[in-house]
């Protein structure tokens, strides 16, 4: 580690962080997911400006129902509001709507507009396609209802962190091979997109801070099977997929110090070369999941970049 050039107002916290974490016994992720749910819950209050709202709508084709929470301004609305769809991340096995309780928050309070976050079934109890089919029917759920949550269906981004970034992206993949709902942007930060584990940042990256190629290798396990690095499905593993024209224009963030960087790069340039409009930053001195433990000005910086985007897409419509 110590030969990695890491910002330095994130060097203090690095010895705090675990780096390969035992993911190998699917019956000790029950008890992972409680301990690592509680830090996330319950740190930040609630704001006063925004009103949450708990849901089950229906799955995709006898699926079951899928829980949601609904996040609005607590401002009366003059004109239908952006919608932004949130997938949290995890690597497909861990983690919870609640962990993105302030992101969501603070998407509906300050870009004003209407977020829907939701608590897809988790692997390996729940392998592919649970997650993005409940991903899938929870968005078309939104769109479908768009009128009801004062949003303007022309308005509505998908968005996603780690192995919720992949699953945004195989979501849109669906959208727009289904026919499903018309996307505007797409918001994929460090996103987990490739299970092939071959990109020169996964080879080198085996103990980086909280995600790295051990923890990669089971993710991709536990959510595919035993050939998890075989041909798949491009809804799994997006970089898969062969045809990237027509999907709605991208962010695209990615950390130097993690595994998943030159996945999510490539997956950038795929979609420039397809015709899709990019903004692709790759920060330096960083790691995965480095904006969520720190308040270094490198993490403020990605922050306030990616929430700038995404407003620019959704955020209120400039009436002048």
């Amino acid at each position: 580690m110590s030969e990695r050039k890491y910002d330095k107002e994130l060097e203090p916290i690095l010895p705090l962080l675990p780096t390969v974490t035992d993911f190998s016994n699917p019956d000790a992720l029950a008890e992972m997911r409680e301990a690592r749910g509680g830090p996330f819950a319950g740190e930040v209050p609630d704001r006063d400006d925004v009103v949450t709202d708990d849901r089950q709508v229906p799955g995709r084709s006898g699926d079951p129902d899928v829980p949601i929470r609904i996040y609005r301004p607590r401002a009366e609305a003059t004109a239908p509001r952006g919608g932004v769809f949130e997938i949290h991340g995890g690597g497909f096995i861990m983690g919870t709507i609640a962990m993105m309780d302030p992101w969501c928050q603070q998407v509906a309070a300050e870009l004003d507009v209407v977020v829907v976050s939701v608590e897809y079934r988790l692997a390996p109890e729940d392998p592919f396609p649970a997650g993005v089919e409940d991903c899938y029917a929870a968005l078309s759920w939104m769109a479908a209802n768009a009128s009801d949550l004062g949003v303007d269906p022309e308005r509505i981004a998908i968005a996603g962190q780690s192995a919720g970034g992949g699953l945004a992206a195989g979501t849109a993949l669906m959208a727009r091979d289904r026919g499903g709902p018309a996307l505007c942007f797409q918001l994929l930060e460090i996103p987990e997109l490739d299970n092939r584990l071959e990109t020169p940042s996964m080879v080198q990256f085996t103990d980086t801070p909280l995600w790295n190629r051990p923890n990669a290798e089971w993710s991709w396990r536990h959510y595919l099977g035993a050939d998890h690095r075989g041909d798949v499905s491009p809804y799994a593993a997006p970089s898969r997929a062969k045809d990237l024209a027509g999907l709605p224009d991208a962010y695209v963030s990615t950390m130097e110090f993690d595994p998943l960087r030159d996945e999510g790069i490539l997956y950038a340039m795929r979609l420039m070369e397809a015709g899709v409009s990019v903004e692709l930053h790759s920060f330096p001195g960083t790691f995965h999941g480095s904006a969520l433990v720190g308040n270094a000005a490198v993490s403020r910086r990605s922050g306030a970049e990616s929430f700038g985007a995404l407003g620019r897409h959704v955020g209120p419509v400039d009436k002048a």
